[in-house]
């Protein structure tokens, strides 16, 4: 009885495939077994979907938060939405030192859900009026030149977008600035020339006076899509702020590494990356997470 159990279990084990046979404990060759070979597989393909429902995560959450939160209203009508002051601007009676400060506001429309809108505003010193660099692209498709340089109320809503000041620097270091930030303006290499995206847009105006006066110190927004474009033929540059330096293939991919800005990777506009002063996790759309109260 006790051989023919010997026999029947052999038997089975003939009919078992070389594969089935391997012993449970049995040191694994890395090179041939074929078991490894299969796990290795299988972990790359999870690290994989891993990987890219991590980025669809970070590249939409802004947009749905901005979209569900509010944010924007899609009814509105250019021709109609509001562009009065939203009264943040310091009162010039009061402030009578020089100043130059930058604003964002949310972009027009559906342009918001991932982008904002960047200008720059000077005010001499004892002047009373404030003077407003911003490069408005639909200007160009009415026969105009994009770019608006002169007196104007430096707090307008953006088209019903209310803006925020996130930079400003006054006294004697303005006053000083003041001629170079001007110089800048008009030296602006795309001056003719609108492409929405990813540049030379409204934002790359703005971007280029920073990197042509780096003692301004001035970090644009994340979701300044179009900073990032650099001047004809450059590829490498100084960073907006000054305190770092970028790689930038026309706008569509690069890196940036500064002080201020932290650590921004550039993915067909969308920046994602890391500041650290103050500590904020950027992101598509949202920008700063925190937002720190000044920058988006």
């Amino acid at each position: 009885m006790a051989g023919n159990s010997y026999v029947i279990a052999n038997r089975e084990a003939v009919k078992q495939s070389p594969k089935d046979c391997f012993v449970a404990n049995a040191p694994r060759n890395d090179v041939t077994d074929p078991r490894f070979r299969e796990d290795d597989s299988l972990r790359y393909t999870d690290y994989m979907k891993i990987f890219w429902i991590t980025f669809l995560i970070l590249t939409l959450a802004g947009p749905l938060w901005v979209i569900f939160s509010g944010q924007i209203d899609f009814s509105l009508d250019y021709r109609t939405a509001n562009r009065e002051s939203t009264h943040i601007a310091p009162d010039p009676l009061q402030h009578p030192e020089a100043m130059i400060q930058a604003y964002s506001a949310r972009a027009f429309n559906w342009r918001g859900i991932f982008a904002t809108h960047n200008w720059i505003v000077i005010k001499p010193k004892n002047s009373n009026t404030s003077i407003v660099y911003q490069l408005i692209g639909w200007r160009k498709f009415f026969g105009k030149e994009p770019i608006v340089i002169g007196p104007d109320i430096p707090d307008r809503s953006w088209f019903g977008q209310k803006p925020h000041i996130y930079f400003e620097l006054t006294g004697k270091k303005a006053e000083e600035l003041i001629p170079k930030v001007d110089a800048a303006a008009r030296s602006y290499p795309y001056a003719d020339i609108y492409g929405f995206w990813p540049g030379p847009n409204s934002n790359t105006f703005p971007a280029y006076i920073a990197r042509q006066v780096p003692e301004l110190g001035l970090a644009l927004p994340s979701t300044a899509i179009g900073k990032d474009f650099l001047p004809p033929y450059q590829f490498f540059a100084r960073a907006p702020s000054g305190t770092g330096y970028q790689f930038s293939l026309f706008g569509f991919l690069g890196i940036l590494i500064a002080k201020k800005e932290g650590i921004e990777i550039n993915l067909l506009g969308l920046v994602y990356g890391i500041r650290f002063h103050p500590f904020a996790i950027l992101l598509p759309g949202i920008g700063n997470i925190p937002n720190n109260g000044n920058l988006y």
